[in-house]
């Protein structure tokens, strides 16, 4: 039988013996000293490997010489983080496998940064993603993009260092404060000595690591409860196996048009335009290198998916059979994997070790991804434009320093975290609200010529404005409420990664909630639909406020931050209907000849456009290939 998102939370078991708190043995703190030993071990290398020859370069680009495979495995650890180690299982085991259709959004939230964002970015030769919006707008619009960046990025690597520290001192007993200062602090030295390089191979070792870990509970658990053949069948026997939930409703909070759909405009967000996924595209050695490795990250990611599901099964089929205690059920749900792990896994030296291992390598790697980007737009974006004269080696004390630096601000937000109580909740939510209006700034100015610097930044921040509104007001309903949030609504707390989607409340017996009205409705939007409808604000008012303002009359528009989009989508179109249209090798003609879509040199690499002079090239000559195409479509 399949069932949709509304199925039932499980109920608390009627066993009522308490557990002892699981004691980690000397083997599995060695398995955990050793993570952090061989992460640091890669970052040192990578620093001391030609000490004195460095460059800046090298620091925040890994000198443009990154293979395929390294930065696949680091675009995927980046947003791999240890909340969504403990989420997805957690969201699998209560409401069933609707949330593993997000898979699904994977293609094209991987293929269109792959052929439209990649190309663009690349061939202007770039080091910050931002760096972008100048040679597309301007310096306003650029330091706009760069702030709300860092706001994004601060709040969240303090909260994912913190939150699963705090979940592992719950079920463990591990010392909190003890995690949270040996991550940062190693995290820090690697990624500021190391740079980039260092980064990502660390990512490399990490992700693997994370792999063995998940791999190692799905063979005990399995093995444990009779095989994934048996897990599968007390799944479907309970509805934990779900069919496809095709209700339109954008305020249920799974279904499979939100999951495919809206996805895809979260995983833009991510993989699209966030820098620290740009900032490992423009690291590999080729543009072609820098595709491939967009493409290898989708098998990662369904793999990764699947693994996490399988988690959530077994975990759900283990508790059928040993059903857990009180004080397990009444956990919050980010704890339950811990428990699960921490059930299977003891009696076993080092394998409970190991999967902690895995879960904060999810955090070294998210976390020193934060520091290296964030070390990065600040050098780029508010420090070299305003600075120019730094010599090489001062720039490199000051990229390590910024790197140190961010790192000293994390463990501060972390201790904050641990503050913040409720406000917590809306913490962590911050960089789902952000993600979208900076992707809707980023498709206004590639995808629509006339787009010009004050809609752009009016555009940026009525996204903020909105994104925050739906948000906060989703969180605040939720925790006014006297009842749990149901499961169909999106004001569930939603954790911040592409593959996360645990709640934050306490596990309860399902209560019948009644549909809400009004403006609660409106913040019942599902948190997948939150970066479609907040770019779809920026793109909408940035356009209107565009044309108000004169559209790019007067303005410089560099041709090579426009992507074609009419004209690469007529070019598919048959032959006959081009040719009706009078859009056929013209169009393309044209854009090569003006630049719009230039062709790659030999060597792969477009000149740094910061020394070009922009061609001055405004809205109506840019759309004199296609206005043709439309005007001739419109007589017919």
């Amino acid at each position: 039988m399949s069932v949709g998102v509304s199925t039932s939370v499980p109920v608390s078991p009627t066993s009522g013996t308490s557990v002892s708190m699981p004691a980690f043995s000397l083997v599995d703190y060695v398995v955990f000293v050793l993570l952090l030993v061989l992460s640091l071990a890669i970052g040192l290398y990578h620093a001391c490997r030609g000490w004195g020859r460095h460059t800046v370069g090298e620091l925040l680009m890994a000198n443009r010489k990154m293979g395929c495979l390294p930065v696949a495995l680091s675009l995927l650890a980046t947003f791999q983080s240890a909340v969504a180690i403990l989420g997805v299982p957690s969201e699998i085991y209560r409401f069933g496998t609707q949330y593993w259709f997000l898979g699904c959004c994977y293609f094209l939230g991987l293929l269109i940064p792959a052929h439209i964002f990649i190309p663009v970015f690349y061939r202007l030769h770039l080091t910050s993603a931002y760096e972008y919006l100048e040679l597309r707008f301007n310096k306003a619009v650029r330091v706009c993009g760069t702030v709300t960046f860092i706001f994004q990025m601060v709040i969240y690597m303090g909260v994912v260092l913190y939150a699963p520290s705090l979940a592992l001192n719950a079920v463990t007993g591990f010392d909190l404060w003890l995690s949270v200062l040996a991550l940062g602090i190693v995290c820090t030295i690697y990624t500021a000595l190391g740079g980039l390089k260092a980064v990502i191979w660390t990512d490399v070792f990490q992700t693997v690591v994370m792999f063995l870990g998940q791999l190692a509970v799905i063979t005990v658990g399995s093995a444990k409860v009779g095989g994934l053949g048996h897990v599968w069948a007390v799944a479907s026997q309970h509805g934990r196996i779900s069919g496809f939930e095709l209700n339109p409703d954008p305020f249920v909070r799974h279904t499979f048009w939100t999951l495919a759909i809206g996805g895809v405009f979260m995983m833009l967000s991510l993989y699209g335009v966030n820098q620290a996924q740009v900032q490992r595209y423009l690291s590999s050695r080729t543009e072609k290198a820098a595709v491939l490795s967009c493409y290898a990250v989708f098998p990662f990611q369904q793999v990764s998916l699947c693994v996490g599901s399988l988690i959530g099964l077994v975990m759900f089929t283990y508790y059928q059979e040993y059903p857990m205690s009180i004080q397990q059920a009444q956990a919050a749900p980010d704890q339950f994997v811990l428990y699960f792990v921490m059930d299977i896994l003891k009696g076993l030296p080092g394998l409970p070790g190991l999967f902690i291992a895995c879960l904060f390598s999810g955090s070294l790697s998210t976390i020193s991804s934060a520091f290296n980007s964030l070390a990065t737009v600040t050098m780029e974006d508010l420090i070299r434009p305003w600075f120019p004269e730094f010599s090489e080696a001062r720039a490199i004390m000051l990229s390590r320093g910024l790197a140190f630096g961010y790192g000293l601000l994390c463990l501060g937000m972390a201790y904050i975290s641990s503050q913040m109580g409720p406000v917590l909740q809306a913490a962590i939510s911050i960089f789902g609200m952000v993600g979208g209006p900076l992707l809707g700034l980023f498709c206004l100015g590639m995808f629509f010529p006339c787009a010009n610097p004050p809609g752009a930044i009016v555009g940026l921040l009525s996204g903020l404005v909105m994104a925050f509104w739906i948000g906060i007001g989703s969180i605040v309903t939720s925790m006014g409420s006297s009842m749990p949030p149901s499961s169909t609504n999106g004001s569930n707390f939603s954790l911040p990664t592409n593959l996360t989607v645990a709640t934050a409340t306490t596990l309860m017996p399902l209560t019948t909630v009644s549909k809400p009205t009004g403006l609660r409705r409106f913040y019942s939007l599902s948190y997948l639909w939150y970066s479609a409808h907040n770019s779809t604000t920026v793109i909408v008012v940035g356009l209107i406020v565009s044309l108000l303002t004169g559209r790019m009359r007067g303005r410089s528009l560099n041709p090579a931050t426009i992507y074609p989009v009419l004209p690469k989508f007529l070019a598919l179109l048959p032959l006959s209907w081009q040719k009706r249209l009078h859009c056929g090798s013209y169009g393309q003609d044209h854009l090569m000849d003006t630049g719009v879509f230039p062709e790659k040199p030999r060597n792969g690499v477009l000149g740094d456009s910061r020394d070009k002079e922009p061609m001055a090239l405004d809205d109506t000559a840019y759309q004199g290939s296609s206005s043709t195409c439309i005007l001739q479509e419109t007589s017919l």
